[in-house]
């Protein structure tokens, strides 16, 4: 008789084959494993030895002892700048067909995202996935469900390549390729939805309008604002519901909706749901899945395996660049309260990607987050620490305490005096003492961030502040070939950017006294 062999595998093995299906690591794991069985044959698979990780019982850390991280310049140079000649297989199986064409909100060129149709895929089931999940909520405007959805993005008309590809913005790409069943529901349709120059297209949605039944507006807030704005003024009704009875959903993302709230509610004739994604170029993260919910659920089993880099001085430096092998956290390892930046790996050919974003957990159970900020998009001269978080606040707690809407605005760092100095430009159309609200906007970045508080008194000597017209930014970003769709005006201008909109200003006659001058 065979004697029967007592293996006993170390408890850490054991613990990991015993998890619940849908525990946050588990799902995180079996997404990271199918990634790398897709892609074990690509040149980046063959390079970093995908089957010899698999077959690693500690796969995640294997992954990333062996996988660098990467941001956009890294990995567009080294793998992603191929596949624009048309070579295939190269950090992802096949041919890349589709460039998301990015620039963020700080770099001035192009950086051209793989969008494969893997992705599409994924970020189509999660679309679904979001629009089910307003079933849930309490206060849900049924009127609306079977309306019309107005998607204000990029021209479907894309750019194409040499080699075969089409780029354009990741709007234009996803409307490119919607489903049929979605026509029916689709504004502003086919023939509008091609059209490249954006105030073209606004002027045609305006034509339109009255006659659509729209239950659902999505878009990025600023180029969705200006659009009811435009209907308003035009058909010379009070409000948005005046045109659009049954309008009951603004489904948004990529900025934070604080500052443009104050606008928005403005025109409305009665309140609308409010709806936020986190859909980037890289993938679609996570969706707002509960009415109550502080933050946005990551999707986590859905082909993006999600890294988590304490965003702080040991991983990043003063100018916000990630160090070459920083400490990388999964999902269960994170805590509340504490800000991360967010690498990615995707169905795209996206591997330990650095996003550029700064996300903080509200509910660790749920992976629920807020998007913070942009690893580049906060000042910190004197130790001050001020985040977008922190100045988007501010602007929602001065908009209201001033009955006034500021749709954008930017903050830039200086020296003065030996010390240093902020200076605010904020996008303001109504009447406003510029003096009395940059006082009340300093006031609460010093109740909401301690370490603002104590350079206030210290090296942080001066406020200052300059109120614009709101066509100025707009003008602004048409200059800089960024004028609507996914284009986000930056909340921190830094080099190059800064340095385009001291020149702007310099050649418009908006610009009222300047304390730098």
């Amino acid at each position: 008789m065979a004697r029967i062999i007592d293996i006993k595998l170390p408890k850490a093995i054991t613990n990991a084959l015993r998890l619940p299906k849908n525990d946050p690591r588990s799902q995180q794991l079996r997404v990271l494993k199918k990634l790398l069985k897709k892609a074990r044959f690509t040149e980046f698979g063959q390079q970093y030895v995908f089957d010899k990780i698999l077959m690693n019982p500690f796969v995640s850390k294997e992954f990333q002892q062996v996988v660098p991280v990467h941001d956009y310049n890294k990995i567009y140079e080294e793998w992603w700048k191929k596949t624009l000649d048309g070579v295939p297989d190269v950090t992802w199986p096949g041919k890349i067909k589709y460039y998301a064409l990015s620039s963020g909100t700080s770099d001035a060129a192009s950086k051209y995202i793989p969008v494969t149709r893997d992705m599409l895929r994924s970020n189509r089931v999660n679309y679904i996935r979001q629009l089910l999940s307003v079933l849930n909520y309490d206060h849900l405007p049924r009127n609306a469900m079977t309306k019309g959805f107005l998607m204000l993005g990029g021209a479907t008309d894309l750019q194409k390549g040499a080699a075969g590809w089409f780029a354009g913005d990741l709007s234009g790409i996803l409307m490119k390729n919607r489903p049929f069943w979605f026509q029916t529901f689709y504004k502003p349709g086919g023939r509008i939805a091609k059209i490249k120059d954006w105030n073209e297209k606004l002027h045609e949605v305006v034509e339109h309008a009255k006659d659509w039944d729209i239950g659902y507006i999505v878009g990025v807030p600023a180029w969705c604002q200006m659009c009811m704005e435009m209907v308003v003024e035009h058909y010379g009704v009070k409000t948005i519901h005046d045109i659009w009875p049954n309008l009951g959903f603004f489904v948004h993302g990529g900025v934070a909706f604080e500052p443009y709230k104050k606008g928005f509610e403005k025109l409305l004739g009665k309140p609308i749901v409010y709806i936020e994604n986190y859909l980037a170029s890289e993938g679609f993260i996570g969706y707002r899945s509960r009415e109550e919910a502080k933050g946005i659920k990551l999707i986590l089993d859905n082909n993006i395996f999600m890294e988590f880099v304490p965003f702080d001085d040991s991983n990043f430096n003063s100018e916000g660049k990630m160090i070459e092998n920083p400490k990388a956290l999964m999902v269960h390892e994170v805590e509340e309260g504490k800000d991360y930046a967010l690498l990615m790996s995707t169905n795209a050919g996206a591997w330990r990607y650095l996003i550029g974003d700064t996300v903080r957990f509200v509910n660790k159970e749920k992976a629920e987050v807020v998007i913070t900020g942009r690893t580049k998009h906060f000042l910190s001269l004197v130790g001050e620490h001020l985040s977008v978080e922190n100045m988007n606040k501010a602007i929602e707690l001065v908009s209201e305490e001033f009955n006034i809407s500021i749709p954008e605005f930017a903050v830039i760092g200086f020296p003065h005096q030996n010390f240093f100095a902020h200076k605010w430009y904020v996008a303001c159309n109504d009447s406003v003492d510029a003096d009395a609200l940059i006082k009340r906007i300093d006031k609460h970045l010093c109740e909401l961030n301690d370490d603002y508080a104590v350079e206030r008194t210290a090296a942080l000597k001066d406020i200052f502040i300059t109120v614009l017209p709101e066509e100025v930014f707009m003008k602004f970003m048409k200059a800089q070939g960024k004028l609507g769709s996914q284009h986000k005006f930056p909340r921190v201008l830094k080099g190059k950017m800064l340095e385009d909109w001291k020149a702007f200003l310099a050649t418009t006659k908006a610009e009222v006294v300047d304390p730098m001058k």
